[in-house]
């Protein structure tokens, strides 16, 4: 099977608005009077902040292979997956089967299913247990870091590859703003979206709201109907309160949502691939649906001895899709296939007060960082293949048409605890340590049977294990010049183990997978910080 990428030559026209409410579009003073002087500073890369490591620091100062893509990278670009994103960062792809339900991303090769990623998305500091919630409609996003390695140490399980690390935007807590864009394209291609913030209380209680709709038809055609396949359409929201309720306190609430009615998958045998690969042969045109919500909650206080970030949050999905599994225009196999899931983490991170290490002498300087996260996992999966006509795949003449049937639940429960510490000493060289002990016990009950009966084994199995894994990470850098600095890296990465509710009776359980990753790195800035050049070999 193969998964061809969407047509090069699809056209598209954006049109957009975007201004400042209750307050006119001019130039600041400053900028009135340097252009009344004629005057022309030398253009520079905006600073860009990266948290790819939990806390914020400079991009040129993570010692850490990350590439960042920023919300005006997005809007300039008109980015509205993450998938369209990922086109900035190297030894980054994401393998998408048409319908964003499914999206799998891969760093430097390593990848895996949805159930058990081996790269994870966060969502603002929520990890997506499951892959099928990952892929969503970039509004209101402030940034996506595309993190490279193992991140064990403080990420933990299935991290093995990297991670995808997604902001959103803050609301505004000074004025109003909004905007609204529009674009519309060949393949019947038309996205609206919208956007505002400002303050409700100024200075301390700031509201936002972005939304959207975007569909396009599909770029394969089934040559049995002409019909298209893999269409695509979704409504989409996110709402905001950010809330200061004294100097050193802040709590942030977020409202994901959305609603996607996508087409069939876009697969086919590779040679037929290749000969043409935007038609496919389909007697049965299916369809996937998803729909998501996820509230999330940060709280966190900073400027006191140590600062405290709280997150909570849940994400609600159910998913049903269905689709001609034979790919061919015969009537072999159709797959009905029902998923839902709810997943809850909770996280409590300390660390040393931001740009306040401890001074252990007038040479070295500590920084630190400690935490734990709870996580739940209930997954339910509901399907069924259906056999018009066993006699062509093989079975017994007089075989009636059946379903076989796979169901499952999935309960996982764990918790991790991780720390890192950072020596800084002469101001040049940096020496952290990190590691992280992950526990996890998952329970599974699957059941597998035939309608009508007796065409087909039976089974039902109560399955359950525990998994314990403890993740270091080793890490120095060093500050050649203010623009330049060096790091090396030996950190460790692991793959949870669990079950597999479609494998055959007595296989379901796969164990754990790890890796080594030994990296070092070169991060430079030149021509007054107007071009930056990093390097990394792993």
């Amino acid at each position: 099977m193969s998964n061809p990428v969407c047509p090069a030559h699809r056209s598209e026209l954006r049109l957009g608005l975007v201004s400042t409410l209750f307050g006119g579009l001019l130039l600041s003073p400053q900028a009135r009077a340097a252009d009344a002087a004629g005057t022309n500073d030398v253009t520079k890369l905006p600073p860009v902040t990266v948290t790819a490591q939990k806390e914020a620091q400079p991009l040129q100062s993570a010692p850490v292979s990350v590439t960042p893509v920023t919300r005006s990278m997005l809007e300039d670009s008109g980015a509205r997956y993450v998938n369209d994103a990922a086109m900035y960062a190297p030894n980054v792809f994401i393998t998408e089967f048409s319908a964003r339900k499914l999206s799998n991303p891969r760093f430097r090769g390593v990848g895996s299913s949805p159930n058990n990623p081996g790269v994870t998305t966060y969502l603002d500091g929520v990890p997506q247990l499951n892959a099928n919630s990952s892929s969503l409609e970039l509004i209101d996003v402030d940034q996506i870091e595309f993190v490279r390695g193992p991140q064990g140490a403080l990420f933990g399980r299935n991290t093995v590859g990297g991670l995808v690390n997604i902001t959103s935007a803050r609301p505004s807590l000074e004025r109003w703003t909004g905007g609204v864009t529009g674009g519309f394209g060949n393949y019947s291609f038309a996205d609206t979206r919208l956007s505002v913030s400002g303050p409700v209380a100024d200075q301390k209680l700031g509201f936002g709201f972005a939304g959207g709709f975007s569909s396009r038809e599909g770029f394969a055609r089934n040559t049995v109907t002409g019909n298209d396949l893999d269409s695509r359409e979704a409504y989409f929201g996110k709402a905001q309160l950010l809330w200061h309720p004294a100097t050193d306190w802040e709590a942030r609430l977020i409202l994901s949502g959305e609603r996607a009615r996508d087409g069939d998958y876009r697969l086919n045998d590779l040679a037929a691939v290749r000969a043409n690969p935007f038609s496919m042969a389909r007697n049965v045109e299916g369809y996937t649906h998803r729909e998501l919500l996820g509230p999330t909650l940060v709280v966190s206080r900073t400027g006191g001895p140590v600062d405290f970030t709280m997150t909570t949050a849940g994400v609600w999905w159910k998913t049903v899709d269905a689709t001609d599994l034979d790919y061919t225009a015969a009537p072999l196999i159709e797959r009905l296939n029902a998923e839902r899931n709810f997943q809850f983490t909770h996280e409590f991170r300390f660390a040393s007060p931001k740009d306040a290490p401890i001074q252990l002498s007038d040479a070295v300087d500590l920084k630190w960082q400690a935490g734990t996260l709870l996580f739940t996992q209930d997954y339910e999966q509901d399907a069924n293949n259906f056999f018009p006509f066993p006699v062509f795949l093989g079975f017994p003449v007089g075989t009636p048409a059946f379903r076989s049937f796979t169901q499952s639940k999935l309960q996982d429960l764990g918790v991790g605890v991780f720390g890192q510490a950072t020596l800084t000493l002469w101001d040049k060289l940096d020496l952290a340590l990190g590691v992280r002990g992950d526990w996890e016990n998952k329970d599974a009950a699957l059941r597998a049977f035939t309608v009508p009966a007796g065409l087909g084994a039976v089974t039902t199995q109560n399955l359950g294990n525990s998994y314990l894994e403890v993740t270091p990470q080793f890490g120095a850098s060093y500050r050649l010049t203010p623009a330049h600095s060096v790091y090396a890296s030996v950190t460790r990465g692991y793959k949870a183990g669990g079950f597999n509710a479609g494998s055959p009776a007595g296989t379901q359980e796969f164990g754990k997978e790890y890796s080594w990753n030994y990296e070092a790195g070169l991060k430079t800035a030149w021509l007054e910080d107007r071009l930056r050049a990093n390097f990394a070999a792993f």
